[in-house]
């Protein structure tokens, strides 16, 4: 088995230094990746950055990250990611990577995506300039992640994963006020993900929704945002070679 451990909107800021550190020491007991699905700062600065940076640094798993909206309120994306660079994270945008851990190949996409809505209830590329550029910014997002799982494809990974901030299906924003699904999340992502094939989507963003999910496609989704999670981070096993089933089991809590 493969064990993926993850968790999104932590929400850093400098009062909260060394809270996450205890429980991500004890990743190798329980896995060997960590997810990090966005909303890592609270408003998106350098130095709360490099507080996560101090949470993450010299750990004994592999850490692959996507920004969230909270780490783009300052306007320095840029910024926050080469601090999370600097400290070993992979931080990814419409890009993929494999990390490797004793035998495992683990295949990781990621971007943050956007919002928009689901099948039946979602914005059109139709009207005002600024109403068809935020649907094609959800477009963007949701086309570079199938690229980026679709790259992976002929890199001989054992399973591939979609990393995302932003849901790709309503069922893990149980929970949240249906009107503001749409800037929770897109059908987009979740089109993108069964188009491309993976064996699990993780995302965040939604304090208020529901753990468990799966696209029309059959690939299992799970909100990691740590108000629905409850825990420094939680741990799910994948089957291989034949990457058919995806398991959820407790991860070390902190």
């Amino acid at each position: 088995m493969i064990r993926i451990a993850a968790v999104g909107d932590i929400h850093m800021g400098p009062e909260s230094q060394g809270v996450l550190r205890p429980s991500f020491e004890t990743l190798h007991e329980s896995a060997d990746v960590l997810l990090l699905a966005g909303d890592l700062t609270r408003h998106g600065t350098p130095e709360e950055a490099r507080v996560v940076a101090r949470e993450i640094k010299d750990l004994s798993v592999p850490v692959v990250a996507v920004l969230g909206n909270h780490d783009h309120h300052a306007d320095c994306p840029q910024e926050v990611t080469a601090v999370l660079q600097d400290a070993g994270a992979r931080v990814l945008e419409g890009r993929a990577t494999v990390v490797e851990n004793g035998s495992a190949r683990i295949g990781v996409a990621g971007t943050k995506g956007f919002g928009g809505g689901f099948v039946g209830r979602c914005a059109g590329e139709f009207g005002e300039p600024i109403m068809k550029e935020f649907v094609r910014y959800s477009r963007r997002s949701a086309d570079s992640l199938r690229a980026s799982l679709e790259e992976l494809q002929g890199q001989d990974c054992d399973v591939r994963i979609a990393l995302t901030h932003f849901s790709p299906v309503p069922d893990t924003l149980a929970g949240e006020p249906p009107e503001i699904y749409p800037f929770l999340g897109s059908y987009l992502l979740a089109e993108a993900i069964d188009t491309a094939g993976a064996d699990l989507a993780v995302h965040g963003h939604a304090h208020l929704g529901t753990e468990h999910g799966m696209t029309s496609g059959g690939v299992k989704v799970r909100n990691v945002a740590q108000p629905v999670i409850g825990r420094a981070f939680h741990v799910y096993h994948l089957a291989r070679p034949d990457r058919a089933t995806a398991g959820a089991s407790g991860g070390r809590a902190g």
